[in-house]
């Protein structure tokens, strides 16, 4: 009923959006999913062309990708490395019948950026440089690798051809290579809407 309510434009409560998740899942909520505000605008923007192919990276539990494709004819990936969330998240993308999502279970960097045309990004690495972070143990963590993600990102963002679209929420930005402009922010400029230039 949930994903009927947003097709219908019915205002739902990110708490009631996030009931779907079992409670140990729940309690991550407020600090490691996206908004249901902030889903509509950045697959807003990430949708601009039909057919258009998006990518999440590190879709934990997959609220952005399905939050996205209820308002948007765009066809939404995510990849997480955590095994239990992706399954999760295929779980509840099977009880709800979301055509336009698919989940993989991977490391970003086995990860070809050139299958996509456009990506969303809410500081995944982050949990590598801040304990508090953390969404467990079950995944390795450290300086090193929050160094190898952010490189790998910059480096396959570069391949993309211009006019590629990104969204970032709560980065740095070391992320984004330098030929990525600024279109416009959001949220006190902690919601970035990017584009390559052409």
């Amino acid at each position: 009923m949930m994903f009927e309510y947003l097709k219908l434009s019915i205002n739902i409560k990110d708490e009631e959006f996030d009931a779907i998740y079992p409670e140990q899942i729940r309690k991550l909520a407020n600090r490691h999913f996206t908004p249901i505000a902030i889903a509509k605008q950045a697959a807003g923007f990430l949708s601009d062309k039909p057919g258009a192919k998006i990518l999440d990276i590190g879709s934990g539990a997959g609220k952005f990708c399905m939050v996205g494709s209820v308002f948007t004819n765009g066809n939404f990936t995510g990849v997480e490395q955590r095994e239990y969330l992706y399954r999760l998240s295929n779980t509840i993308l099977e009880c709800h019948h979301l055509p336009n999502v698919k989940f993989i279970h991977s490391n970003i960097t086995q990860i070809k950026f050139t299958d996509y045309n456009a990506f969303y990004f809410f500081n995944s690495f982050h949990e590598n440089v801040d304990k508090s972070a953390r969404l467990d143990s079950t995944v390795g963590a450290g300086i090193e690798l929050h160094t190898l993600y952010t490189q790998y990102v910059n480096e396959q963002l570069s391949q993309m051809p211009g006019g590629t679209r990104l969204v970032t929420y709560w980065s740095d930005a070391k992320e984004i290579p330098s030929e990525y402009r600024i279109l416009y922010s959001d949220c006190g400029g902690k919601l970035i809407f990017w584009e390559k230039k052409k």
